[in-house]
């Protein structure tokens, strides 16, 4: 072992916390490890020397964390007890309860180094080759003595739409601690109970999922995007606890369109895919829509403009097939027509057809009500004032960046902030051109930059 300048603190507070002896610790660790095949002689000493300040070697720290995760009750990982640090490039880890509790607390605690993770063009093809048997297995091993039934679960699913509501009105930087110490103080345990039935636990890792993707996206939106995508990767893990081939392909989906976004199409088409792949004939026709124009999309993106064509007419036709309701991951963005709409028109963006995209940019804001989805109202006019732009139709343009800008008064969101920006040196071209309405448009979106 190798010696600190400093005691333990953190794990100090948990040893407390699990209320056991030293003598009793290394008793457990020592289980622990015969259960992994391996033979170790912690004793009473070690644990003294943890707590100030040592290190343990080889696959110890992992031992300790497991013992006093069954000790407290709860899920304990090695970086909370001051014995590791969650590895960011390892992105699907074998323990992903281990890495919601580690990522949630991560947020809690306004770690600089995590929140400006840059996004990595590199792990968005993981997916591909991900091992779930391994991982099933692992999370299997991990359910303790309390008890979990539906209704512990629907209150998960009820909460996360309160958040997801308040999300939508005021903005990723509204509630992004609060949301992520329910994912790690309460969502995390909840996973490690027992259930009643196979439906009920696959019904937990599904509502753990949907909340993992909220944090997600809320990262997503202050431009967090690094840690935007191991939440969406965690939350890919989780979903596949509960439906690989619904829920699943549903955050290859997520993954997808991120990169997308920032622009990093290596693995997009592949991704958007292997999604339809795997959903196809197992997920209601509007789902399905959905992934169909997330492969539009990345097929645009990549210049394959034959297949996005095929995809977008794909998607048309499988929304008017549908009918009924979603599953609620999938409902999440709000109506189906719209976010399909929406995409298409962001398709046909990227291909040079403004005044096709603009019609369905339009299709998107009538599905899009103003009481229930105030930011993407606002993101989504934004996209309609710059197709009517890119067609010069530039005083019309200035009206709807004003209606644009009404809505996100008062939005804690880096996207919107980057609409501004757009916004902002667009008036500076059209008050040097005399277009009417410009320069007092530039001074409102001045005072919004400065408020």
């Amino acid at each position: 072992m190798t010696g600190h300048k400093e005691p333990n603190q953190q794990l100090a507070v948990v040893v407390e916390e699990a209320g056991c002896t030293y003598e009793a610790l290394a008793k457990a660790v020592r289980g622990v490890a015969a259960e992994a095949g391996e033979t170790l002689h912690t004793s009473r000493s070690a644990v003294l020397s943890w707590m100030r300040g040592g290190t343990p070697t080889g696959r110890t720290a992992a031992y300790l964390a497991e013992a006093l995760t069954r000790l407290a009750k709860r899920k304990v990982t090695a970086a909370e007890i001051g014995l590791g640090f969650p590895a960011f490039g390892e992105a699907l880890a074998l323990d992903p309860l281990a890495t919601a509790a580690d990522l949630g607390r991560l947020v809690m605690l306004h770690r600089r180094d995590f929140l400006a993770l840059t996004f990595a063009a590199g792990i968005v093809g993981l997916p591909l080759t991900y091992d779930h048997g391994a991982v099933a297995a692992t999370l299997r091993g991990a359910a303790c003595g309390r008890k979990v039934g539906a209704e512990e679960v629907s209150t998960v699913r009820q909460l996360t739409e309160l958040f997801r509501t308040a999300d939508e009105r005021l903005g990723g930087g509204h509630g992004l601690s609060t949301v992520s110490s329910y994912l790690a103080d309460a969502v995390v345990p909840m996973l490690q109970a027992t259930f009643p039935s196979v439906d009920v636990r696959r019904s937990a890792y599904g509502a753990a999922a949907e909340l993992a993707t909220l944090v997600g996206w809320k990262c997503h939106d202050l431009g967090r995007e690094g840690a935007a995508q191991r939440f969406y990767l965690l939350a890919y893990q989780l979903a596949c606890e509960s439906d690989p081939a619904g829920h699943g392909a549903w955050m290859m989906r997520a993954l997808t369109h991120q990169a997308l976004d920032l622009n990093q199409t290596a693995h997009c088409v592949e991704l958007a895919e292997a999604a339809l792949s795997r959903a196809r004939g197992r997920v209601d026709r509007k789902t399905e829509a959905l992934l169909l124009v997330t492969a539009a999309r990345a097929y645009g993106a990549s210049g394959q403009s034959k297949n996005a064509v095929g995809a977008l007419l794909a998607a048309e036709d499988a929304v008017l097939a549908g009918d009924g309701d979603v599953p609620s991951y999938a409902g999440a963005s709000g109506p189906v027509a719209a976010t399909v709409a929406s995409h298409i028109g962001k398709t046909l963006t990227g291909m040079k057809d403004h005044r096709a995209a603009e019609r369905h940019y339009r299709a998107a804001l009538e599905g899009r009500v103003p009481s229930m989805y105030h930011r993407v109202r606002g993101l989504t006019l934004a996209n309609v004032a710059k197709s009517v732009a890119a067609q010069r139709r530039h005083e019309e343009a200035v009206i709807l960046w004003n209606e644009c800008l009404d809505l996100m008064d008062g939005v804690a969101s880096d996207r919107n902030k980057k609409e501004l920006q757009t916004v902002r040196s667009t008036m500076a071209v059209y008050s040097a051109r005399g277009i009417p309405g410009a320069p007092e448009l530039a001074q409102r979106v001045a005072e919004f930059a400065s408020a």
